[in-house]
């Protein structure tokens, strides 16, 4: 993913108002070399200052486009139960995939609208296809025989159609 500045994230967001966007807190290591961008093919994290939102920006054609997630309330979940990322396809443990809320773009997002993926927890899904993460407990172990860069390619097809939905309002 190429490198963003703050300007540039608080512009992508097209599920909230641009008041919402300016109060948005940035992820660590924005400003410095905090964020590895040659890894990630999207941009997500948990908002410090609001620990129940999670943003993701992904890189597009026309430009990046953000969308701000509700995340649940932690709980407590069976460890024996697996889930899987319907972004990247990482099998986790039941706490490692979290269904994530969004409000839809425009009017229907104002008027209570919402679409749900489940996506790893961390938001880390770049990390994982590239094997820089693995998940805490993997009950389920999948070989691929895809390259790297068609689980890649898969993973972005996946988020584009999410964010897409998200979009079209």
């Amino acid at each position: 993913m190429e490198p963003l500045d703050e300007r540039a994230i608080r512009a992508s967001f097209v599920n909230c108002s641009k008041g919402e966007a300016g109060r948005i807190r940035m992820p660590a290591g924005l400003a410095g070399d905090g964020v590895p961008w040659a890894d990630l093919d999207f941009l997500g994290w948990t908002d410090p200052g609001a620990p129940l939102r999670a943003l993701l920006v992904v890189p597009g054609a026309d430009g990046p486009t953000g969308l701000v997630l509700r995340r649940p309330e932690a709980r407590k979940s069976s460890a024996l139960r697996s889930s899987m990322c319907r972004i990247c396809l990482t099998d986790h443990a039941a706490s490692g995939v979290a269904l994530f809320v969004a409000p839809l773009a425009g009017a229907a997002g104002r008027n209570g609208n919402t679409v749900g993926e489940y996506i790893c927890a961390d938001l880390a899904c770049s990390l994982y296809l590239r094997g820089k993460r693995q998940p805490k407990m993997r009950l389920i172990r999948r070989e691929e025989t895809l390259t790297l860069g068609e689980r890649v390619d898969r993973a972005m097809t996946n988020l584009a159609a999410f964010t897409a939905r998200v979009a079209a309002g």
